[in-house]
């Protein structure tokens, strides 16, 4: 069965982040290897206030992750996520099969060739017809 790229968006607690900027991302990407995933790519985006309170805290460290996993394991994935200490809200959205590659080439900060941008495009005019019509 192939696995699917998700990219994933977590807000992390910024006390407890800011104490060690590894123990919270590390987690994460341990729950996505215990269950037979692969993280390509995980980075810091931004730490800043949020706009309301969550779980009492009022500001964050947002961290994106792109990973493959299969998709009856995601479930699993959400739960613990929504169990672990520290991660104040996570999002995981299911990356289309002709964007992964130039989406991983930004994340990682790889130029895209030629034909890679030819491809975007035409992803973008197909979906831009498909909600028109």
């Amino acid at each position: 069965m192939e696995q699917n790229v998700y990219e994933g968006l977590f807000i992390f607690d910024a006390n407890k982040f800011a104490r060690d900027q590894d123990a919270l991302p590390k987690a994460v990407e341990e729950m996505i290897t215990s269950e037979g995933g692969e993280v390509i790519v995980s980075r810091l985006w931004e730490e800043r206030r949020l706009a309301y309170a969550v779980k009492g805290q009022r500001k964050g460290a947002y961290w994106l992750i792109y990973f493959r996993q299969d998709g009856p394991k995601l479930a699993d994935f959400n739960r613990a996520c929504e169990l672990k200490s520290g991660v104040l809200r996570h999002m995981v959205l299911k990356i289309h099969p002709r964007l992964v590659e130039p989406i991983l080439a930004h994340a990682s900060g790889q130029p895209l060739d030629a034909d890679v941008e030819a491809e975007v495009a035409a992803a973008a005019e197909t979906t831009a017809e498909a909600t028109e019509g």
